[in-house]
Parts: structure tokens; sequence; C-alpha cells
């Protein structure tokens, strides 16, 4: 195998995306040949000796690709210092090490993919891609027409305005409402805090579809495999972005 950067490497040994990977990096939680890690260094995983918190990096044979029903309560991470419930504590497969492919948050619940393939969670995640992710928002209020118009367009948030989005008023309640989201980013708890913004605080959160892709049967804590036509056509719509 050719000498690559490092967090290529750990990514096609299933420690996350890229981007995570080069956060072990930073971290100082990988050694090559003895010696902490930089960001940017290369190495030949067939000759040198790399090690992510003192454990050997092994790159995978196989690559798995999960589809979980989340429940709420579990984090979106495969260490968690608070020692709360894990994603990957719902799925266990001998041998494999997965990572969730991006998150959603404690309390939201709903379709989430893991796997151990960096490259495949890189393509799935990375903005350029722009993935259409849909969710069911129970929000307190009933959002006038104006409101669901300035979440179409995008709201402006700290890191910048959201991108356009379809918005959808599904049912209202007495004094609540359920709206139908569906946006191609990923901004940290963006869907929550876009409804925040217009005045609709989120109550409930549910991620009902990612890409073509949905629950289906599945109920809270079930996982199923995807299969290698969905994985192909999820790469396929990506890379055509």
């Amino acid at each position: 195998m050719a000498v690559e950067r490092l967090q290529k490497i750990l990514a096609k040994a299933g420690y996350g995306s890229r981007r995570a990977c080069e956060d072990l990096i930073r971290a100082g939680r990988v050694k090559v040949n003895g010696k902490v890690a930089v960001l940017g260094e290369k190495a030949d995983p067939k000759n040198d000796l790399i090690t992510v918190d003192g454990e050997r990096v092994v790159i995978n044979e196989r690559y798995v690709y999960v589809l979980l029903n989340k429940p709420k309560g579990y984090v979106s991470t495969v260490h968690d210092p608070q020692g709360r419930p894990k994603v990957t504590d719902l799925v266990k497969i001998p041998g494999v090490r997965l990572f969730p492919v991006g998150r959603l948050d404690l309390n939201t619940c709903g379709l989430l993919l893991l796997t151990n393939d960096g490259e495949f969670a890189f393509l799935m995640t990375h903005p350029k891609h722009a993935i259409w992710k849909t969710y069911q928002a129970l929000v307190q209020g009933k959002p006038s027409l104006d409101a669901i118009e300035r979440l179409r367009k995008g709201v402006p948030l700290p890191e910048g305005r959201t991108a356009p989005a379809e918005v959808r008023l599904l049912k209202t309640l007495s004094d609540k409402a359920v709206l139908e989201i569906s946006i191609r980013e990923g901004k940290k708890r963006q869907v929550r805090r876009m409804c925040q913004f217009v005045g609709h605080p989120v109550l409930e959160l549910k991620r009902t579809k990612f890409a073509f892709l949905t629950l289906g049967d599945l109920r809270p804590g079930q996982f199923r495999y995807l299969t290698s036509e969905e994985v192909a056509k999820l790469k396929e719509m990506a890379r055509k972005e």
C-alpha cells in the first residue's frame, strides 16, 4: 500500500470521516512509529506502526453500511467522555468498527447511517455533495406562511445563512404544529436553530429520510444493512453534485 496522508489511512480503517480523523490527529491521539503524529503527516500502513490511543490501526478488509432507527437518548459518537449511551452500542458486528455518518443530537431520533468506510462517510457529509436530509419537527405554536417562507429562503446563523430548504406544514394541533423540513447542509443542530430563529422552538425532532432512504418498518433501536445497490446509488448521487 502506498504512502498516504494519515487522515485517509484512519478513515479507511474505520475511525470516522476524514474530518473526524483530522480531529483525532489534532488531539494527539495518533502516533506513527511511537511518535505523536501531526496533521498533514503521511505514512505507509504496511510498513509503519500507526496507533490510535495505543491501539494498532488495521485497514478494513470489508466495508459495512447500516441504517439505524436511532432512539432518543443516544449520542452519535464512538467516544463519549460523559459515558452516555452511544449509537454504536446498538449495532454490534463482530470484528467491525462502526461510526456514525454525520450526527443526530441526543434528543433527535430517526434515520442514521453507520459504516466503517471513511471515504463513504466523507462523500455523504461533505458540504459540496449536499445530500438531502428530511425531518419531521413538532414545534411550539402555529407557524405563519411568512415564518415558513423564511425557513425556505434561509435564516441567518452565526456561521452563515442557511441554504434554501424545502418546508411543508403537515398538520396543526391546539398550540403546536408538525413541519416537514428538508435540508442539504449539516450545520450543528440546524433544524432546531432554524425553527428557534423564526419563533417556533422544536419540541420533538425525527429524521425520516436520507437521500432516497427511509426508515421503513424499523422500530427505534433496530437496524438493517444497506444493499450494494443502495450504497452504489448513494455514491452516484453524491458524485453528481
